[in-house]
């Protein structure tokens, strides 16, 4: 097998936890050390920290409880040694009561220049400050807009005593904060509306105000308790691309797996001549050991075809286009799910996720296949199981899947929208944000379907007893390992971070409360009672994760054990090995390829696995070879 390590990025992966840990400051996770992430602050002395146009940093400012404290007034602002022009830096404050301070960046430091030269960050406490101007504003420059509902400013604090963390972006094209992970606002200094509001600001007869394209990282002295920690920054270039998350790279390519395949009753151009999507969204076998493959199209439509790479036609085993509400403005929708029985072979049963016309229901439903033909199955054995009202038509989800104890399992994500507006996520009371498991075999209780009687929250009155575990966003796409009978899963994440979990029964994954390891939002929620993820990258790498599976096939070796799964916005595809055993990430190792957007990925009968891609011309169904 041929590779290229990055021999200290393997070992210091080598060394990981299991799951990541969100109340470890002042470490960098293995991602971030891969993404370019670097400490300004270690948890233990002030190194590379000085005083304001001072060589030193004053005794007010101390290394308590592995946080930079201000002990007491007259410390002036604690400031980098080091100077930045474009860079992402993220910190914690916690800020006492009634409490003021400030993150200053592109800050001067000369004889004829202050501090306040570059643009302020405000740090406050945001119910009893003594400033208008909240904390994340960019003061009297940029505030977050209105929550819809309530009309209000967006305030995603926690109250004084707690910690926060701030995230700013700083690059000429753009700039951005966010608090405890909602986005805030965006700007770009210098430009016409930076120039009006500069203006119409106390900064207007500070001529330099703002135009330092280069400075130092402040925070600010007000003469009020505040502390900080976790304090990193990694610097932007404009020749870079985006950052490298992998341990390494396998001697492998993809391929079209069927180039000569033709879908029956399909068309490149719709009625009217314009060019349609293909969307393979769920490839998969029907494990009745007859070789085929299957294929769910989002416009509502599956095939079945002869798993052999010089097949030539498939067979419209259901073609429910008339009843699945789809959009290319609205590609969270359509069908979105696709399951065989695991006695398929003996009932010819399946199971299918999709929107219902004209939108914002989804529906699992049994459909069976016809006696007299295994390729056909008849739209009217429809048999609805399970109807879920949507409030918004992204964040659908949409995986469903037999586990290895013959239960159904659904992913559903948190209704859409954005942040989980009704916060969904963290709510037992309903079926949004969660992975379910039922029972299609055993009805019960007026339903279509039973409960397993060791579902986690059976017999909990605030809890849907269909819930097998909780706290997702978007989970895109579920899978079992064949194997191990883990159960895998990739959560598209918000405004940073995309993650991957290993989901356990009754599990807590922390949306919205967190996104991956990171707070997010205002509301506080245990760590200790939140399950981690295995690994996680930041939007810098990519923004809308794709899972697949374990691969436990022959065809590739170099594959063997590891899961794949790849990123839609920037298709880059990995496979990443994770020791079971030792619970620890052991390398995340990149497959070379052109920019692939992956909508999904799909195992054979016999564990090989495909992925999709949205492809006019049909041709959108690739496997791994050896390059």
């Amino acid at each position: 097998m041929k590779y290229r390590v990055i021999t200290a990025a393997a070992l210091f992966l080598a060394g990981a936890a299991g799951e990541l840990a969100a109340n470890e400051p002042n470490q960098l996770t293995p991602n971030e050390e891969l993404s370019g992430w670097k400490l300004l602050f270690d948890g233990k002395t002030t190194n590379g920290w000085h005083t304001y146009k001072e060589k030193e940093l004053r005794p007010q400012w101390v290394v308590e409880d592995g946080a930079l404290v201000l002990k007491s007034k007259g410390g002036g602002d604690i400031t980098t040694d080091g100077e930045y022009d474009s860079f992402e830096l993220v910190l914690d404050y916690k800020i006492g009561p009634k409490g003021n301070s400030g993150l200053m960046f592109h800050a001067p430091e000369g004889p004829n220049w202050a501090p306040f030269e570059g643009p302020e960050v405000q740090i406050q406490d945001n119910i009893e400050g003594k400033d208008p101007q909240k904390s994340g504003w960019l003061y009297q420059l940029y505030q977050p807009g209105t929550n819809k509902n309530t009309g209000e400013i967006v305030d995603a604090t926690h109250p004084p005593g707690e910690w926060n963390q701030l995230y700013l972006r700083v690059t000429p094209q753009n700039c951005e904060v966010q608090m405890n992970g909602v986005q805030y606002y965006s700007f770009q200094k210098g430009s016409e509306d930076w120039k009006k509001r500069v203006a119409a600001s106390k900064f207007a007869e500070f001529p330099e105000f703002g135009t330092f394209t280069k400075g130092h990282i402040a925070l600010q002295d007000h003469g009020d308790e505040v502390a900080f920690r976790n304090i990193k920054i990694r610097e932007l270039k404009p020749e870079q691309q985006s950052p490298n998350i992998s341990t390494g790279e396998l001697d492998l390519k993809p391929v079209l797996a069927f180039p000569k395949l033709q879908w029956e009753n399909w068309e490149p151009e719709d009625a009217a001549g314009r060019v349609q999507s293909f969307r393979p969204v769920v490839i998969t076998s029907a494990n009745d050991s007859t070789n085929r493959l299957i294929v769910g199209e989002q416009h509502g439509a599956i095939w079945a075809f002869e798993n052999k790479p010089d097949v030539t036609s498939s067979k419209l085993l259901l073609d429910i286009r008339d009843r699945v509400n789809y959009s290319d403005k609205q590609n969270e929708e359509g069908l979105l799910g696709l399951a065989f029985h695991p006695k398929f072979a003996e009932n010819g049963l399946f199971y299918v996720y999709y929107t219902q016309k004209p939108g914002l229901i989804s529906v699992v439903s049994q459909f069976q296949v016809s006696k007299d033909d295994p390729n056909r199955a008849d739209p009217a054995t429809e048999k609805k199981l399970l109807t879920i009202e949507q409030p918004y038509w992204n964040h659908n989800g949409g995986t469903i899947c037999f586990g290895p104890d013959g239960f159904l399992y659904i992913a559903l994500g948190d209704g859409g929208a954005g942040n989980d507006p009704h916060g969904n996520g963290q709510n037992l009371g309903t079926l949004l944000g969660k992975i379910l498991r039922i029972d299609v075999d055993h009805a019960a209780d007026g339903q279509a379907y039973g409960i397993p009687k060791d579902n986690p929250f059976v017999g909990n009155k605030e809890a849907k007893p269909e819930i097998y575990a909780y706290g997702f966003r978007n989970p895109w796409r579920i899978a079992f390992d064949r194997k191990t009978g883990h159960l895998w899963c990739a959560d598209v994440g918000q405004n940073l971070w995309e993650e991957i979990d290993i989901v356990e029964k009754g599990g807590n994954y922390g949306w919205n409360s967190f996104e991956g390891t990171h707070p997010f939002g205002s509301k506080t929620l245990d760590p200790a009672k939140t399950i981690f993820p295995i690994w996680e990258y930041d939007h810098q790498v990519g923004k809308s994760i794709t899972g697949g599976s374990v691969y436990r096939g022959k065809a590739v070796p170099e594959l063997a054990g590891k899961y794949l799964y790849a990123d839609y916005v920037t298709g880059k595809i990995w496979a990443l090995y994770y020791d079971e055993d030792a619970k620890k990430v052991i390398s995340n190792e990149t497959i070379p390829a052109d920019a692939m957007p992956v909508i999904t990925f799909g195992e054979d009968d016999a564990g090989e696995i495909y992925f999709g891609i949205v492809a006019p011309s049909g041709n959108g169904i690739f496997k791994f070879v050896k390059n």
